[in-house]
């Protein structure tokens, strides 16, 4: 019925790790617990969940939609829209009634019960609350059974309190054990407001402020408003104006942003009435009038008739009798239309103070008769003095003749005795000294002197004791204000606490994912043997993740004498070939290879750059971390920026990784290539090869324990590749085998047999989280999973290989069927808007690169997959060069020459086009093929491409 921060805080953990159908449950129970906390984004997951609940069942579905149809009907209430509330709560009640689904039935009546009582229909609302807690205790639930309780029992406080404490007295324990903060909650919210009654301020106060956060920590907005107000009352009941004051703007404060009438209604006639009792008029006036205002729309309801009689008060107060004659009417219809007679009493007792001031005195005493009829049947004392003192007033002011017998000299004197003897059969009542007042006046002015002079001396008397109760009054509320204060401040430490265990538990969960992904991106760049395809991976790596306008890579010659650019990047452009001394004192690099450490420099714009390479830009943020494997430095890699204070402690340990990652395959490439180039330094490199595969060894036990499935996007991860494209690279191979022993299909027509390997990444992905922050970007990520599912087959393996990029591997395929499925995908991402949390919408295109294993059908284990895999990553570098959103696959042909083919693929495609050993199949017109100064454009012809 109602769940704490904690449990709100799971659900969103739980929703943000599922996919699928599997998000259903954890959505609507979210949106059913945010219904006040955020009603918007309650609405929200409502509609996102509605076409996952189109996959259920039909009994299950239609409940479902009922407990949907309750959150818009919550919604409707507090916005005051009453009769679209009911009959979304109607026809969500048919339904639960209809499949006997007790829990939902009462969770229907309990909305129900609200919507009557801002109409003002005490007994609907009666009934809809028994009926809830019969379908409750029914179903067993004892937080809904204890919370209905504590409202009925509350609603009957305000009809007769005696009656209240018999009935429901003994039905509450608000110190047993485990007794949930909701439920907890109203059941002071009950006993505090019995306290209130029968005018014991301070304990009410007590239980009324438990009551508040209870409401505040379970979602309960609107109780929490009103019980904000609530409190206030009572310290204006015991003559803290100040404390009334601070809890009404508190309760105003929360009301206000909601929007919802009812709650603004309320805490803005609380603080008229506040106001009123401190003189200030003028502002009372203007908030009670807005409240009226705001209340209108629920007339029926006992806040607008609370307004009402403040109404007449703040009118008595002013002189204005017309205007609290008419008030204090309006009050006595809405009184006898809530059954409610503290409304009607105190309605009759403020006409017949107007009536009598308006010289009407006749109608006057009929109005104060009826106040004191009333009181009298309801067995009400205080309202009987009350209209007792009005009915002495009316005859003082105006003489007129008394009641026959009369039991007084006079009839104002009559009247005040009954008031007197009233007052002596209430325990522990102290007759206040302006009653006192009245009679000793009227004793004077029959002439009975020694009587008027003794009734005087205990009008003193009285009033030294009020005084003192007054004192006490504030005693008990500079107490409870020192409580409060004091449970106020602790609170707020508690929840400092929390939030920094919060904001701890945050950065341990973001270090963690950072480690896991720096992880899947080391193994795929410690699995090249070639320095090339190591430099591109960084590259594309340390974009990623890092602010880099320039990224180079320095390595030691082989004399170890200075360092020159193996691979540098700056905006785009390839860096020109540049050289240092290791003793070159100018040289940032130098200096990190000599210091074997990092640096990092932070500039300011407009300062000296003495360092600047001829022909690079000015970067503000430079990072230099040396390429240590154990104790030998294999050289430098430097990230920098155009921005300034780019490189704070996490961006270090990102590069600071890859560094590693960067070191560990530069010197795994580099021991390769020792093995292919000599025999004689074979015993070294394999006792260098054995130590990396120890690394490697001790990486891939680490890596174990990592799920197969990506944590974000639900794909699954590149070990799961690993783990399972050899065994489908072997069925490939077979197909392809045995036509040749049975001999009757050419390797060449046999279909179904290829396997396609999809190089997919989303154009221009960082921009969504420089813009929108790194959760849009998760977002998208998601949203893309779901049409590359779209696209392909259950048989496929779609993987995660890395930040925003994407392996497929369509397996069983014929190779010519590729390119359809290429533009699939390209249509799938481009034809869509992607949706961000807070709903911003954003268009995103997709550049893909393909290639199929075998890569020569004529010899189809020419070329490994991972070198496929290489070669369509080339066609994925063609696309983004040539301007994204498109796609392009490489194709061997007929005149491929076997020997080298896959250097040449790699270093010189442009060339191998040209020469008809490659096919490019691809829907750009025009394709870059080459960088920097061999730039090439090449026009397309059907599926070939001529130079141009």
């Amino acid at each position: 019925m109602f769940a704490v921060e904690q449990e709100l805080a799971q659900l969103e953990e739980e929703l943000s790790s599922q996919y699928g159908l599997a998000r259903l449950k954890p959505m609507l129970a979210l949106a059913w617990h945010l219904r006040q906390r955020d009603p918007v984004r309650a609405r929200a997951l409502s509609l996102d969940a509605a076409p996952l609940l189109a996959l259920l069942p039909e009994p299950e579905r239609r409940l479902e939609q009922a407990r949907c149809q309750l959150i818009d009907g919550e919604a409707a209430w507090l916005a005051g829209q009453l009769d679209a509330a009911r009959a979304l709560a109607d026809t969500a009640w048919a339904e639960f009634h209809r499949q006997d689904d007790s829990i939902g039935s009462a969770d229907a009546r309990w909305l129900r019960a609200w919507i009557e009582v801002d109409r003002g229909n005490a007994a609907a609302s009666d009934a809809e609350l028994a009926g809830a807690a019969h379908d409750v205790w029914r179903a067993g639930d004892r937080l809904r059974a204890d919370v209905i309780d504590a409202a009925a029992a509350l609603f009957a406080v305000f009809r007769n309190l005696h009656s209240a404490n018999e009935r429901w007295g003994k039905r509450f324990d608000p110190a047993e054990k485990g007794l949930h903060p909701a439920a907890a909650g109203w059941i002071n919210d009950y006993l505090g407001t019995a306290a209130f009654q029968a005018s014991d301020f301070g304990r009410a106060i007590g239980l009324l402020m438990n009551t508040f956060e209870a409401a505040l920590a379970t979602g309960q907005v609107r109780r929490a408003i009103n019980v904000a107000t609530n409190i206030g009352n009572a310290f204006t009941s015991l003559n803290a104006h100040h404390a009334a004051l601070e809890w009404m703007q508190r309760g105003l404060d929360l009301a206000r942003p909601t929007g919802w009438p009812m709650s603004i209604g309320l805490a803005l006639m609380q603080t008229a009435e506040t106001l009123r009792q401190l003189g200030q008029r003028e502002a009372a006036l203007e908030l009670l009038h807005e409240a009226l205002a705001t209340l209108a729309p629920m007339s029926g309801s006992r806040a607008y008739a609370i307004a009402l009689e403040y109404e007449g008060d703040l009118a008595l107060d002013g002189g204005d009798y017309a205007a609290a004659l008419a008030s204090f009417a309006r009050l006595e219809a809405r009184g006898e239309a809530l059954h409610q007679a503290d409304f009607q009493s105190g309605a009759r007792r403020g006409q017949a103070h107007a009536l009598s001031h308006m010289n009407r005195p006749h109608d006057a005493l009929d109005k104060a008769a009826a106040a004191l009829a009333l009181a009298r049947e309801h067995g009400d004392s205080y309202n009987q003095i009350a209209a007792l003192k009005v009915l002495a007033e009316i005859h003082a002011r105006h003489r007129l003749p008394g009641p026959i017998p009369l039991e007084a000299p006079s009839p104002a004197l009559h009247y005040l005795r009954q008031a007197m003897a009233v007052a002596a059969t209430i325990d522990g009542y102290t007759v206040p000294g302006d009653l006192y007042d009245a009679v000793a006046r009227e004793y004077a002015s029959v002439g009975d002197y020694p009587q008027a002079y003794e009734i005087a001396l205990r009008a003193g008397a009285a009033r030294d004791k009020t005084h003192s109760q007054e004192a006490t009054n504030r005693a008990v509320a500079m107490q409870v204000q020192y409580q409060t204060e004091r449970a106020k401040t602790e609170g707020e430490h508690h929840r400092q606490l929390a939030a920094a265990e919060a904001k701890r538990a945050e950065v341990l969960q973001q270090t963690s994912a950072t480690l896991e992904h720096l992880s899947a991106i080391g193994q795929e760049i410690t699995t090249h043997l070639d320095a090339a395809a190591v430099f591109r991976a960084l590259d594309r790596h340390v974009h990623g993740l890092l602010d880099a306008t320039h990224f180079s890579i320095f390595l030691i010659d082989p004399d170890g004498s200075s360092l020159r650019c193996a691979f540098g990047v700056e905006a785009g452009k390839a860096l020109p070939p540049t050289r240092y001394s290791l003793t070159d004192e100018h040289a940032n690099s130098a200096r990190c290879v000599r210091e074997r450490r990092e640096i990092v420099l932070d500039l300011n714009a407009g300062d000296d750059m003495p360092n600047l390479i001829p022909g690079t830009l000015p970067t503000l943020s430079l990072l230099f971390a040396p390429l240590l494997i154990g104790d030998r430095v294999l050289g430098v890699m430097t990230v920098q920026s155009l921005q300034a204070n780019a490189y704070r402690e996490r961006e270090r340990l990102i590069f600071r990784t890859l560094c590693a990652y960067g070191a560990i395959a530069l010197d795994n490439a580099g021991a390769y290539l020792q093995v292919a180039a000599t025999l004689k330094a074979l015993s070294a490199t394999q006792a260098q090869l054995l130590e990396k595969n120890l690394e490697l060894e001790q990486a891939y036990k680490a890596l174990e324990e990592v799920s197969l499935t990506d944590q974000l996007t639900g794909l699954r991860n590149r070990r799961f590749f690993l783990q399972h494209v050899d065994a489908d690279v072997v069925m490939s191979l077979r197909g392809y085998d045995d036509p040749l022993r049975n001999g009757a299909v050419e390797r060449e027509n046999a279909p179904g047999k290829d396997l396609v390997f999809f190089m997919v990444d989303l154009d221009h992905f960082k921009q969504v989280n420089d813009l929108h922050g790194h959760a849009a970007g998760d977002a998208v990520l998601v949203q893309m999973q779901e049409r590359l599912r779209e696209v392909f087959r259950e048989s496929d393996y779609l993987i995660r290989w890395g930040g925003e990029e994407f392996l497929v591997l369509a397996r069983a395929t014929h190779r010519d069927d590729a390119k359809v499925v290429a533009e699939r995908i390209r249509q799938a991402v481009a034809n869509r808007d992607f949706v961000l949390p807070d709903g911003t919408a954003v268009r995103k295109t997709c550049s893909i690169g393909f290639a199929c294993f075998p890569f020569v059908p004529e010899e189809p284990r020419l070329l490994s997959w991972s070198e496929v895999v290489e070669l369509a990553d080339q066609g994925l570098y063609l696309v983004k060069r040539s301007g994204r959103n498109a796609w392009a696959g490489i194709y061997s042909t007929p005149d491929t020459r076997h020997e080298g083919v896959f250097a040449r693929l790699i270093h010189h495609l442009d060339q191998a086009l040209t020469d008809g050993e490659a096919r490019l199949v691809t829907n750009i017109d025009e394709v870059q093929v080459g960088a920097g100064a061999k730039t090439r454009r090449l026009v397309l012809s059907s599926d070939k491409v001529t130079p141009r």
